[in-house]
């Protein structure tokens, strides 16, 4: 193991982070709100900590291999969580003891959305700045960031590449080079923001909301400026607006580069992953929407669809923001959409949960099974496409499915250690787990009410279904540390 190299990246990444808390303090004059002081704070802590792990190691020419780049971005996580508290927990309004300035962070940084803070609106708008601004930042990842910015600065990016990014096609790169990939990805992913920032403003919001959500939706986080979500805006238009975008967001971030670079949509009409996410979409919409019609008695049709719509896509991508009540609805309807957050958005995109692309292998051998229990002797690979899926990733989906699986588990049964009861622990793991954001029962506003240490197994979680769980979890393997 490297560890001078592994001090001397996490030490520049972290310098490279600390400038992320001076936009809000450009935020708290624009507003003469008199708040920069938490920053300020925050941005000498986190930089001068990143310069001395940088000198103490910036001699250090070691080529990182693999071992050290699951290192480096699981440490670098775990840090940038704690760093990212400083401000919250240096701020008066709101008062935030350091377990909810951590999970605050955390939450913001893995795109979770899950806050312990209430009264948004009545906050100062650098400290909802500066919440958005974790998100929009963590969305692709930061360590995806610095692949783009470190080789600048002579440092390679591959091991952090295959480390950080999700899903089982993470090998196949775009562009010969890692470093325009990750530029590539970043393209895509700030024009697509931009874009959303700009519809919200003509759609109604003011810029400061506009670029907000704007920071969040792209990021499929979930952060909100008001405590009722978008139902505080109570406007159609942006409600479906926000449903196009986390939409968006949800897709191969890959996909939409081939899209983009060949000017045509026949990459995503190709695509098993693409069609697959759509099915489950349109599926769930439309069983959801004939449930409300049998149990509710709603007088206009359209509000329904759309209220069904914005919960389907935003709880399916994980995204995790609400447009009305989804709590009071018809008893499995609440648990259906807890339930599609498991699947959650495409491979390589902004979303949390298992992923479609797993599902869709997962079903396409469970298939292969059972038609080798009639034909014993029949040849039938896995196909995605046309092209045939190898036993290696097949092994490797199953393997990450086992992992999830008994993680959740394990979870659930500390969360009710802790004092919930088996419904808000149920939820608790799959809001954080699966880096959604709402929950049932005890958090079905917030988790400002449930018990510190509650809050430290679903920081856990958050750090575990970010990363993917075996970059995570393989820190804790004996064999990890072997030389």
């Amino acid at each position: 193991m490297h560890f001078s190299a592994i001090r001397r990246i996490t030490g520049l990444l972290l310098a490279l982070f600390s400038v992320t808390m001076l936009p809000p303090i450009a935020v708290s004059y624009l507003y003469q709100e008199n708040n920069h002081q938490p920053f300020i704070i925050g941005f000498f802590s986190v930089f001068l900590v990143g310069l001395a792990l940088w000198l103490s190691a910036r001699t250090a020419k070691t080529e990182l291999r693999t071992r050290d780049g699951f290192v480096v971005a699981a440490l670098f996580w775990i840090t940038l969580g704690l760093s990212g508290a400083i401000p919250f927990y240096a701020s008066s309004m709101p008062s935030l003891s350091l377990t909810d300035a951590i999970f605050e962070s955390i939450s913001g940084l893995t795109t979770t959305g899950a806050t312990v803070i209430s009264g948004l609106d009545f906050l100062p708008k650098s400290i909802l700045f500066y919440r958005q601004q974790l998100q929009w930042l963590g969305g692709m990842g930061i360590v995806v960031l610095a692949v783009a910015i470190l080789p600048m600065l002579g440092i390679g990016g591959m091991q952090l590449y295959k480390a950080e990014t999700p899903g089982p096609s993470k090998d196949a790169k775009l562009t010969p080079r890692i470093t325009e990939t990750a530029k590539a990805l970043w393209i895509i992913y700030l024009g697509l923001t931009l874009i959303c920032i700009s519809v919200y403003w003509m759609g109604g919001m003011t810029l400061f909301d506009a670029i907000a959500h704007g920071f969040s939706t792209v990021s499929i986080g979930g952060f909100s400026t008001h405590d009722a979500s978008f139902a505080f805006f109570d406007s159609s238009l942006l409600n479906y607006s926000c449903v196009v975008f986390m939409f968006l967001s949800g897709i191969n971030f890959a996909l939409h580069f081939k899209a983009a670079r060949g000017l045509q949509l026949e990459a995503y009409k190709k695509n098993d992953e693409f069609k697959a996410y759509v099915n489950i979409l349109i599926t769930h919409s439309l069983i959801i929407l004939i449930a409300l019609f049998l149990y509710l008695d709603f007088v206009s049709i359209s509000t329904t669809f759309e209220q069904t719509l914005f919960q389907v896509v935003s709880f399916s991508t994980t995204s995790g923001f609400t447009s009305t009540d989804y709590a009071a609805w018809p008893g499995f309807i609440p648990v259906l959409l807890i339930f599609m957050s498991f699947y959650g958005g495409s491979a390589g995109s902004t979303a949390g949960g298992i992923k479609v692309i797993r599902l869709v292998i997962m079903l396409k051998q469970l298939g292969r099974e059972i038609t080798h229990l009639v034909h014993p002797h029949a040849s039938m690979p896995v196909k995605l496409g046309k092209q045939a899926v190898s036993p290696t990733i097949i092994q490797a989906v199953w393997a990450f499915f086992t992992a999830y699986i008994l993680s959740f588990g394990f979870l659930m049964i500390m969360m009710m250690i802790t004092g919930l009861d088996q419904v808000t622990a149920f939820s608790a793991v799959a809001a954080t787990l699966n880096n959604l954001g709402p929950g049932l029962g005890e958090i079905s506003s917030n988790f400002a009410t449930v018990s510190d240490p509650t809050k430290w197994v679903a920081c856990f979680a958050m750090l575990l279904g970010r990363l993917e769980i075996f970059t995570l979890l393989v820190l804790f393997t004996p064999l990890f540390w072997r030389n």
